[in-house]
């Protein structure tokens, strides 16, 4: 029960962030606006019908559904392991709760909202962060439970008998 209450507080607060943060830039800048911000870093109000580098920007649909059905997925996972693993809850939580997130403005908005724009890097959002990060920590995790454990042991010690 405390697994899946952690899983829903770390994908509530996710969704929320990515939510709140797409609000205010949608009510500040206008479609396509830009406001550098520091060094690579600029905010652009840009709409994607797509995925990742608006791969798919004509299959709404398709990708809508896709990512519902992904969504199912990670949360059985989680009902058959989330008690093996203790990071299972940040990790899904943030891929939830950032998956969530861009299927709540696709099914309500047909798009999704990106303003984050690195010079080097297409437009993405929070949600897109925390999907990223949460795969990137369940991937650290998953290789750390998969290797043996070794116990160190200190030197030897030899009895001298007088």
């Amino acid at each position: 029960m405390v697994q899946w209450v952690a899983l829903a507080a770390v994908a509530v607060a996710a969704l929320a962030a990515d939510q709140v943060t797409k609000h205010i830039v949608v009510s500040r800048l206008a479609l396509g606006d830009q406001v550098d911000v520091t060094g690579p870093l600029t905010l652009h109000h840009v709409q994607n019908t797509g995925i990742a580098f608006g791969l798919f920007s004509n299959s709404t649909a398709i990708v809508t559904a896709l990512t519902a059905l992904a969504v199912a997925w990670m949360l059985l996972f989680f009902s058959r392991s989330g008690a093996r693993h203790p990071i299972l809850p940040t990790a899904l939580g943030l891929v939830i709760g950032g998956s969530g997130s861009n299927l709540l403005d696709r099914v309500r908005l047909g798009h999704v909202t990106d303003f984050l724009d690195l010079w080097f890097w297409p437009a993405f959002n929070l949600a897109d962060t925390f999907i990223v990060l949460g795969v990137a920590i369940l991937l650290v995790g998953l290789v750390a439970a998969d290797r043996p454990v070794t116990r160190q042991r200190g030197p030897a010690v030899t009895a001298i008998r007088s």
